[in-house]
């Protein structure tokens, strides 16, 4: 049985991770600061630390015994980084120093970060490779950024990390009133409302959707394959989704027909990538990990626990 550290366990993410983590028998000490997350999501068996990830206060957990610290709080959304770069500064840069600061100090060797697509910025219509050089165009993706320097920084303190890249990330327990993070989250939101679907941008912008279940596979892998020491790789399906085509899909999902919901394009979300989507070849040909959903699956059990089917 190990013993793990997960930042935002009370969030999409990170209670997701924290969950398989103890179903396989391991003790999870868990940190967040419930700004975004919610009480209930963190499991009863964890060990919680209510506190900011760049608060001083995470320091009381030096005398703890980490095999490995996952770091995935922080800010998620590009839009909401221009609305407080500080802010977002804090919970995705300055958090990772300070945990770096943390495992240095308990004498942990393992650091599993939740980095971003975001890091990338505008990139060619083409599936993008770890190597392709990053140029962000949010304040989160370079906050994001900054923190895969700090982790390679540390590899001198004897700290071995691994990034991984999280593409358009959804599935259930998605926070439903966050209208500013997670695309599939928001669209569901206006169809549960039956509400007009507002999407900022042009139907022709595309992403690469990743169902929670693949990406908390990949967490786990990352700690378990050694081969991921110090290595950064995407976490995504490979596939390229239109915004239309995603529109269409989860609509049908639900049970609507797309050229009856009323659907809407207008305005736009400043540093906005127009398109993106992976290579995954990387993670695959290194790891043993691979995505078992498509977005249909993915999209059928989501809206189930939308509408509350078991």
């Amino acid at each position: 049985m190990g013993t793990f550290l997960v930042t935002g366990g009370a969030g999409f993410i990170g209670s997701k991770l924290a969950k398989k983590l103890i179903s396989l028998g391991h003790k999870v000490y868990i940190i967040d600061n419930l700004s975004t997350g919610y009480l209930e999501n963190i499991p009863q068996e964890a060990e919680f630390l209510e506190a900011s990830v760049y608060s001083e206060d995470i320091l009381k957990l030096s005398e703890t015994s980490f095999d490995a610290i996952y770091h995935i709080a922080g800010q998620s959304s590009g839009e909401i980084s221009f609305e407080d770069p500080v802010y977002d500064l804090r919970t995705n840069a300055e958090s990772t120093l300070l945990l770096l600061k943390l495992a240095k100090s308990c004498n942990c060797n393992r650091f599993i970060y939740a980095s971003t697509m975001s890091v990338y910025g505008s990139q060619p219509d083409e599936p993008i490779t770890e190597k392709r050089f990053p140029k962000p165009t949010s304040f989160y993706g370079v906050g994001k950024l900054g923190s895969e320097h700090y982790l390679r920084i540390y590899k001198d303190y004897g700290i071995n990390s691994t990034c991984l890249r999280l593409f358009n990330v959804y599935g259930p327990g998605q926070n439903l009133e966050n209208m500013k993070q997670g695309m599939v989250s928001i669209f569901l939101s206006y169809i549960m409302k039956i509400d007009p679907i507002h999407v900022k941008g042009s139907k022709d912008r595309f992403r690469d959707f990743i169902y929670i279940d693949d990406v908390v596979d990949a967490f786990i892998e990352a700690y378990n394959n050694n081969a991921t020491f110090d290595k950064i790789y995407n976490v995504a399906t490979g596939t390229k989704t239109t915004i239309n085509d995603l529109i269409g899909q989860l609509l049908s999902a639900y049970g609507y027909n797309k050229s009856e919901y009323e659907h809407y394009f207008q305005g736009s979300t400043p540093g906005d990538q127009f398109g993106i989507y992976a290579d995954i070849s990387l993670i695959q040909r290194e790891t043993n990990w691979a995505p078992k959903y498509n977005l249909q699956q993915g999209l059928a059990e989501m809206v189930k626990w939308a509408k509350g089917i078991e």
